[in-house]
């Protein structure tokens, strides 16, 4: 029975947003970060092309203890991470070119002040 649920078990993220509100959310694997915030009301993340990753209004901090474990952008993504609104850092990410899978179960992530 408990091999069963599991197998059934979504990833867990959490969103930190800028002034400190946080927000945990299932959601299936294979689900981008940035769908699972949309899908469920998360504030922080606009998305306007769509998970396209050809803008920047998706931008979020992924936690340090969990950047490893996203891999790092791949070309066209830190290509528009260079268009962000707030602050590129080491850990910035476009929640659209996250997948999430079992081994990212309970990932960390934050808001920037500002996606525009």
């Amino acid at each position: 029975m408990e091999q069963a649920t599991r197998e059934r078990r979504m990833p867990a993220v959490k969103y930190i947003q800028f002034d400190g509100a946080e927000q945990t959310v299932d959601a299936p694997v294979g689900t981008s970060v940035m769908q699972a915030a949309l899908t469920n009301g998360v504030p922080g993340i606009l998305a306007e092309c769509g998970g396209a990753a050809s803008c920047a209004t998706c931008h979020v901090y992924v936690d340090e203890a969990w950047v490893e474990r996203c891999g790092p952008p791949g070309d066209d993504e830190n290509d528009m991470l260079e268009c962000t609104a707030s602050e590129r850092r080491p850990n910035s990410r476009l929640s659209c070119q996250i997948e999430l899978s079992d081994e990212l179960d309970g990932l960390i992530i934050r808001t920037p002040e500002t996606q525009s």
